[in-house]
């Protein structure tokens, strides 16, 4: 966002050297200039202050010393004149903005170099960076070539906000397709403990941002009335807008050699009465179900696709590993075909967990590798690619 000359003279940043972690502290003893130590370029939120080492990780978005550290943050001097603004000077008027080429151009030196083919957007979750945050996915979709985002909103503030989603959708031109309820356990506290609230949120949030599809998990067995009225209540609230509520397949805990079921009225939404549905590949695989019949099991009603993969075997309670496509057992590149051959008229959502990706390069070929498995096997069923 371009910043005026004016906006230049406050205080708000500090010279290589000084800056901590909130303007005004105060430090004991004099900082030795460069200390003789190697730092890693990128740390995490909530380390030590960098008035130590130039070039320590900050956010992405805003000085780390300021107290306000919102991405994103509103134009310092909104009443600074456009002619005022060096970037508004010195570019023509169409320069720098993606937002003015044709859709087919908006993302022509993406990386991953695979080319959109006929069928189901290919879009990705911005869970599938953690522990990146929201606008590092959106960049690096559209860097990689993906054809939208998913939006998990968790405890990120920026996955909450519509107002800068939107900011980030014009910035990099990436439709948001759906939005995912913070409905997991981790984010039992996010936008309040009552789950109703929570979908009414998402729901605001979706209309806002032109998403089409609220992804949600059924009821935990001890949110009792939102168990018995899950079913009514959600009808009700497909009443009231356009966004489609697509309930996620989930699956049953291990502990100890017996079977947790933490959902309610059930894990698997075909036995429940809903009208639409998420498939989650890793979730089939977590599960023991035969995802190919699944999908033909909830025909019209299957809105909306997680495609990751699974081995249904792994370490601890928790079954659920969200490998790579064509990493595990699931049927992925014969669920894409039959998606293709059915007509499905949703969106394919890459969900895979980067987090233990040594780099960000690593993190990035996962991703990439990703994208290029769907359209491939995509180009296949449509008869427009060879297998291979």
């Amino acid at each position: 966002m371009p910043v005026g000359r004016a906006a230049a003279s406050v205080a708000s940043t500090r010279r290589i050297g000084t800056a901590a972690v909130l303007a005004g502290l105060v430090l004991a003893s004099p900082v030795p200039r460069w200390p003789a130590v190697r730092v890693p370029a990128r740390g995490s939120p909530g380390s030590a202050a960098s008035w130590t080492v130039p070039q320590a990780w900050h956010s992405p978005h805003r000085p780390a010393h300021l107290a306000d550290c919102q991405p994103h943050s509103v134009q310092r001097k909104p009443d600074v004149p456009a002619d005022d603004l060096a970037m508004a000077r010195t570019l023509a008027a169409a320069s720098d903005n993606l937002s003015k080429l044709e859709p087919n151009r908006r993302r022509e030196h993406a990386v991953s170099g695979e080319a959109k083919v006929p069928g189901p957007p290919v879009a990705m979750s911005t869970s599938s960076v953690y522990p990146e945050r929201t606008p590092d996915g959106f960049e690096i979709a559209a860097r990689l070539g993906y054809d939208g985002v998913e939006v998990m909103v968790y405890t990120d503030p920026v996955s909450q906000d519509a107002d800068v989603l939107r900011r980030l959708q014009d910035y990099h031109q990436l439709p948001i397709v759906s939005v995912h309820a913070p409905n997991l356990l981790l984010t039992q506290r996010v936008w309040g403990r009552d789950p109703w609230e929570k979908l009414r949120r998402a729901t605001e949030l979706a209309e806002r941002v032109g998403a089409r599809v609220v992804v949600l998990h059924p009821p935990f067995r001890w949110q009792r009335e939102y168990v018995r009225g899950f079913e009514k209540g959600l009808a009700a609230m497909a009443e009231e807008t356009d966004v489609i509520f697509a309930v996620e397949n989930m699956y049953p805990l291990r502990a100890g050699g017996s079977e947790v079921v933490p959902y309610a009225p059930h894990w698997d939404p075909t036995a429940l009465d809903v009208p639409h549905v998420t498939l989650d590949l890793s979730h089939t695989a977590a599960s023991g179900s035969d995802a190919l019949v699944m999908a033909s099991e909830l025909g019209g009603r299957l809105a909306h696709v997680h495609l990751a993969d699974g081995t249904g075997t792994p370490a601890g309670p928790v079954p659920d590993e969200h490998l790579v496509p064509g990493r595990g057992g699931q049927p992925c590149a014969g669920l894409l075909g039959q998606l293709v051959s059915t007509g499905y008229r949703g969106a394919v959502v890459i969900e895979v967990k980067t987090s233990r990706a040594p780099t960000r390069e690593d993190r990035m070929a996962d991703l990439a590798g990703s994208l290029a498995f769907a359209r491939q096997h995509l180009a296949v069923a449509a008869g427009q690619a060879s297998p291979g």
